[in-house]
């Protein structure tokens, strides 16, 4: 009798173990924690009769929406966002078809996908380019530095009326097209330093900063009366060229003039001043390098009677 006092109390102490509620805190991120089970918009389908994966599809279709698409597995469609509006490029245009997207380049991309574009300024440096790359109209700065171009072709620079300031530092360009340059209405300055350039084209009488250093033009390839006519021309470098001679006339607004490193031999008593004119007074040029020139400078002092400061170079 005793006995099965015992199995009875054991099994009431179980029955009410197992009928306890669970004390464990759990936080379900639900809209439905506090809706009864009868209220739920998909209530759970509970049949002891049915399979085991049917009862895990009815449980599944009462977690909300929003935890259904994280589970998922059809793919996901980004909604369009109707506010935002079609990116403008450097010319006003969209980025489909032309303007500063493109046209497309010869490796098959977009100017300014290729490059970078700073509101009308193209960055275009060490990015293996062997032409110069489709620009947008409205380009005012084109940077192109440190690659592979080898020409500058006629069109290259067509209808880029706004553009101001080219750079193609250090390239292996050996050809300019004589009309390359001198249709820029606005063009300012012209880098074109350590090339393999044995020929200037034509220039624009806009220029007033010209750095063609480091380059081949030798004995021939700066022509005659090249830089007469460029009357806003302020800054000439022609260094490390082997020049034979200071190509001349050289405008009045020249304020610097840089030739060192060359092979000038010689200079003339009207090179920068006016033979017959001793009152005539050249102020603006007051910047000369002719150091590392077979020059002696001393042997033509005349030649430097109108200018405010004597040229840079050898005395002796």
């Amino acid at each position: 009798m005793q006995t099965f006092v015992n199995i009875f109390l054991g099994f009431f102490i179980f029955e009410s173990v197992g009928a306890a509620p669970i004390t464990d805190t759990v936080i379900y991120d639900s809209e439905f924690y506090d809706i009864p089970l009868g209220e739920l918009p998909h209530p759970f389908v509970y049949a002891e009769n049915e399979q085991s994966d049917q009862l895990e599809t009815g449980i599944g279709t009462a977690l909300p929406a929003i935890i259904q698409e994280s589970y998922s597995s059809a793919p996901l469609t980004e909604e369009p966002d109707e506010e935002a509006s079609t990116p403008k490029l450097i010319d006003g245009s969209s980025a489909q078809g032309s303007g500063v997207l493109g046209p497309q380049t010869q490796d098959g991309l977009p100017t300014c996908i290729l490059c970078t574009c700073l509101g009308t300024t193209v960055y275009c440096d060490d990015r293996e380019l062997d032409a110069i790359p489709p620009l947008p109209k409205k380009t005012t700065y084109f940077y192109s530095r440190y690659n592979r171009i080898r020409k500058i072709n006629r069109n290259d620079f067509a209808n880029l009326n706004n553009l101001k300031r080219i750079d193609l530092t250090a390239n292996f360009i050996s050809e300019i097209h004589a009309d390359a340059l001198r249709r820029l209405p606005q063009l300012g300055e012209l880098v074109l330093r350590d090339n393999r350039i044995r020929q200037l084209p034509e220039l624009p009488p806009t220029l007033t900063f010209i750095d063609v250093s480091k380059n081949r033009l030798g004995r021939k390839g700066i022509r005659n009366e090249a830089f007469k006519d460029l009357h806003e021309l302020q800054h000439l470098y022609i260094t490390d060229n082997n020049l034979d001679h200071i190509p001349l006339p050289l405008p009045e607004s020249l304020q610097a003039l840089h030739l060192q490193n060359n092979n000038i031999q010689e200079m003339h008593e009207d090179t920068f001043c006016k033979m017959k004119d001793f009152n005539y007074v050249r102020r603006a040029l007051e910047d000369i390098r002719l150091d590392g020139n077979p020059i002696n400078l001393s042997k033509t002092p005349y030649a430097y009677m109108c200018l405010p400061r004597l040229p840079v170079g050898n005395l002796i």
